[in-house]
This record gives C-alpha cells, sequence and structure tokens, in this order.
C-alpha cells in the first residue's frame, strides 16, 4: 500500500499536480483578500482578527476541492471561487473556536499564535462568528455570476448550512467533546470524524459539482468520493497529531492524546489507521473511473490527502 501511495496519477506528474495545487491557492488566496474587510476599515480590530486568521496559511485543500469538482463536471474555476471562499472562511472560524480554551485550548496554529492569544477570546470568538456569516453572504454572491441558476447557489446554501451545522461539523465537535476520555464503540468514532471533518469536504465537492451543472449521477459519484477522502483526510490528521513532524504542522504534536480524545491511533494503533486511511483513498479514486481527465486534480488530491506529512 505504501508503494501505492506514493505514485503519481497516470497522466500528471508529481511537479504538474503541484503547479496546479500553486495556481489555485494563489487564485484562493487573491480573491480571499478581495473579499475580507480590510483591516482599516472600521472597526479595525475585528476586521484585523478575521484576516489574520483566514490569511495566515493553510493547504487551502476545501475550497480547492470546489474548484476542481466544477472543473470535473465540465465547469470554469473562476465561476464558484465566491463559494470556494465561503468554505475557506467556515473551516477558518472553525479553527479559530477549536483553538479556544474550552475547546482544544491550543495556543498555536500553523505556528503562529492562535486567535484567541493574540486578540484576546472574546475578539477570537466574535471574529469566528463574523467570518461564519461572511461565508453565507459570500455564496449568495454565485448567483451574480453568468450562467449559474438562482436554484442552485439555494441548493448549495443548504448543502453548506447542513454540513457545517449540528447535522455536520458542529454535530461531530460535540460528540467528540462528550466522549472524551471515555471508551467508544468503532460507530460512534466513525460518527464523529465523518462529521466534524468529512461532512465539509464532502460539501466542498458538491457545492462546486452543483454550481456547475452536474449531472445526479456526477453528483452521487463525488459525493461517494468526499465521503472517503473526507474520512482518510481525518485519519490521517490523527496520525500526524501522533507522529507527525511538529515544524511542518506549526503546532505541538500530542495534543489529542493529552487531551485523551478518541482517534483512530487510540482506537485501532498507528498500523491499522495507516492502512485504513490508505484502503480510503484507493476507494475514494476508484468512484472516479466513470469521469474523464478533467478529474485529473481530484485523483491527485485524493493520492495527496493519504501521504501528506503536514
Amino acid at each position: 500500500m505504501a508503494e501505492t501511495m506514493i505514485k503519481a496519477v497516470k497522466g500528471k506528474t508529481i511537479m504538474e499536480f503541484e503547479a496546479y495545487l500553486s495556481e489555485k491557492q494563489r487564485l484562493i488566496e487573491s480573491a480571499l483578500e478581495r473579499y475580507l474587510p480590510g483591516e482599516g476599515e472600521y472597526p479595525p480590530l475585528i476586521h484585523e482578527a478575521m484576516r489574520y486568521s483566514v490569511l495566515g496559511g493553510g493547504k487551502r485543500l476545501r475550497a480547492i476541492l470546489v474548484l476542481a469538482a466544477a472543473e470535473a463536471v465540465g465547469g470554469e474555476s473562476k465561476m464558484v471561487l465566491p463559494a470556494a471562499c465561503a468554505i475557506e472562511l467556515i473551516h477558518a472560524y472553525s479553527l479559530i473556536h477549536d483553538d479556544l480554551p474550552a475547546l482544544d485550548n491550543d495556543a498555536y496554529r500553523r505556528g503562529k499564535p492562535s486567535s484567541h492569544k493574540k486578540f484576546g477570546e472574546a475578539i477570537a470568538i466574535l471574529a469566528g462568528d463574523a467570518l461564519l456569516t461572511m461565508a453565507f453572504r459570500l455564496v449568495a454572491k454565485n448567483a451574480n455570476q453568468p450562467g449559474i441558476r438562482p436554484e442552485s447557489v439555494l441548493q448549495v446554501i443548504k448543502e453548506i448550512g447542513a454540513a457545517a451545522g449540528t447535522f455536520g461539523m458542529i454535530g461531530g465537535q460535540v460528540v467528540d467533546l462528550e466522549c472524551a476520555g471515555r471508551d467508544i464503540d468503532p460507530p460512534t468514532l466513525q460518527y464523529i470524524h465523518t462529521h466534524k471533518t468529512g461532512r465539509l469536504i464532502c460539501a466542498s465537492l458538491r457545492s462546486g459539482a452543483i454550481l456547475s451543472g452536474s449531472s445526479k449521477e456526477e453528483l452521487i459519484t463525488l459525493t461517494k468520493y468526499g465521503e472517503h477522502v473526507g474520512l482518510a483526510f481525518q485519519i490521517v490528521d490523527d496520525i500526524l497529531n501522533l507522529d507527525g513532524n511538529e515544524e511542518k504542522m506549526g503546532k505541538t504534536k500530542g495534543s489529542d492524546l493529552a487531551a485523551k480524545k478518541l482517534t483512530y491511533p487510540a482506537v485501532y494503533g498507528l498500523s491499522e489507521s495507516r492502512e485504513r486511511a490508505g484502503e480510503l483513498i484507493e476507494e475514494a479514486v476508484s468512484f472516479l473511473k466513470g469521469f474523464d481527465a478533467r478529474a485529473e486534480p481530484l485523483r491527485e488530491i485524493a493520492w495527496f490527502i493519504g501521504k501528506r506529512d503536514y
């Protein structure tokens, strides 16, 4: 499995894929810079805090998945940029709140002081709230894009709302908190991972596809792909928290263990966790066999998730 995980997908070299990621990251960074209020806009402190967390680095994976899904079904990535940036804002808000003392109590994020360490808890909470609110305003901007149907935008708002709420990310976070330090069964661990992380990743793919006019069959297939890469992503995250490179991650490893959080390595061990992540990646890629070369970035992203080290 390890040999499979490091190969380049047929048709694209590793360098070509890295160039693709860099191009999309630049596109997203530029759009985020435009969409976010300037630091000098009144009241400046909240806008500074928002920009600090959003523009502070990151892989932009969820946003890139929106763009790649749009391309896979024949759409243009630039047309779905507002939705891609909206999901990035939701992700940033969730990290701000996760780092708070009441939750994970992390002092660093991406090698910098966490929002509450930089601005205080009150402003960190409000910055997260502001980003979540702004995200739905951004999704609505897609209704102004030529060729995108307003009903598709409405559907995406519903998709993202469900993925970010109690039936998705928040629900997974709550069960994670409730189960800390307790023995749980595999279905509960699966629920935590598929909801806390997987639902927003899946919504990223579905949003790009829906806005680009995907067929019902394409949407079903991309959903299956998303469910598998979403779970694999969180399993790899668990592994890195225990066995990753602190310098690359920008945060202290072992925090999950110290907080007695339920993770795949804690329940299954490192070896079995790595094996399960590899199986999920291979299954995810297999779902894309009916897609043509336009889905090549999605195949590459799956392999990237499986072998990432930060």
